[in-house]
């Protein structure tokens, strides 16, 4: 007799009810760069097309380059080099497709991808909107677009981001082994109080504030949380050996030099290589360096930098209104 009433089933013996659920996916411990198409990819004819036109003629020029891949973009080798540090057993590195692009133009990016050998599989495409607010969700260590709106807007909710000048240089091939990234100092790594100092008074003013406070460490710049991510990716070497270096290149000369190494120094941060330049222009060093990407928050220091090495401009600190 079924004593469950008429249409129950009763439960199996021994064997418990349960559901199966599926853990969502998390990028918790990577180092997520969100980037821009144009910044991945050299999307410059386009993109004429869309400014001299609508959003209609550049989504079906897009559509109509479906099968053929963009030319690598200015950001194209830091990408590539980030994510060979993942190993299939181990994601380290996360890189999302984060535009301005419909989603019609989008298949394009992933197509281009694809072709490359990036995997790259996460995206979000807005058509005209702004696509920083996204950032937040995504935990992103930094952002490189192309639009400088959207840049100012991802530096004020905290994410470092930095406008990528289309028109720099490609990254050299001399150093497949490592990934190379220079970084200003003064209202990228550290804060603007300096320059601020050096601005209004002078550069007597400015060597005599830092000299007074040279055991007293900066305060963070904008920078410096994506500074830390690559120093945690810094301490293990990825797949066959792979290296990242850093360096400061700055404008700084002594007796400010030693604010900056003390500054790097509290927070138990490593820099492979600091240029304290006294004013000298950037570019010829930077050169030399060959990084696969540059960082100031001076779009004269950027367009110097711009002809030799792939360059962004970090819109932050009183040089930019802030």
């Amino acid at each position: 007799m079924n004593r469950g009433g008429p249409g129950r089933r009763r439960p199996l013996p021994n064997v418990p009810e349960f559901t199966i659920r599926r853990m969502p996916a998390t990028l918790e411990g990577q180092l997520v760069v969100a980037i821009s198409s144009r910044a991945l990819f050299d999307f410059e004819e386009e993109n004429r097309l869309f400014e001299a036109a609508d959003d209609r003629a550049y989504m079906q020029l897009q559509l109509a380059r479906l099968d053929q891949p963009a030319r690598p973009g200015v950001a194209f080798s830091l990408v590539h080099k980030l994510l060979a540090f993942n190993t299939p057993e181990r994601a380290r590195v996360e890189v999302v497709i984060l535009s301005r692009n419909d989603p019609v133009s989008g298949l394009r990016v992933f197509r281009s991808a694809q072709h490359y050998g990036l995997p790259v599989q996460r995206g979000v495409f807005t058509r005209g909107e702004p696509p920083w607010r996204y950032l937040r969700p995504l935990a992103a260590n930094l952002f490189l677009s192309t639009n400088e709106a959207d840049v100012r807007e991802a530096l004020l909710t905290g994410v470092p981001a930095a406008r990528v000048y289309p028109d720099s240089a490609r990254a050299g091939a001399n150093h497949p082994d490592e990934v190379r990234i220079a970084f200003d100092g003064d209202a990228v790594l550290f804060s603007d109080e300096a320059e601020r100092v050096y601005q209004s008074q002078g550069l007597p003013a400015f060597q005599d504030h830092e000299r007074e406070r040279a055991a007293t460490p900066l305060a963070p710049g904008p920078f410096k949380p994506l500074l830390e991510a690559l120093h945690r990716l810094q301490r293990e070497p990825g797949p066959g050996g792979l290296r990242l270096r850093t360096a400061l290149v700055t404008a700084r000369s002594a007796p400010a030099h030693e604010r900056a190494i003390r500054t790097l120094m509290d927070w138990q941060i490593d820099v492979d290589e600091a240029m304290f330049l006294g004013g000298l222009a950037k570019g010829s060093f930077l050169r030399e360096f060959e990084p696969d990407f540059f960082f100031d928050d001076q779009t004269g220091h950027v367009e110097n930098a711009a002809p030799h090495v792939p360059a962004g401009h970090v819109a932050h600190g009183v040089s930019n209104g802030g």
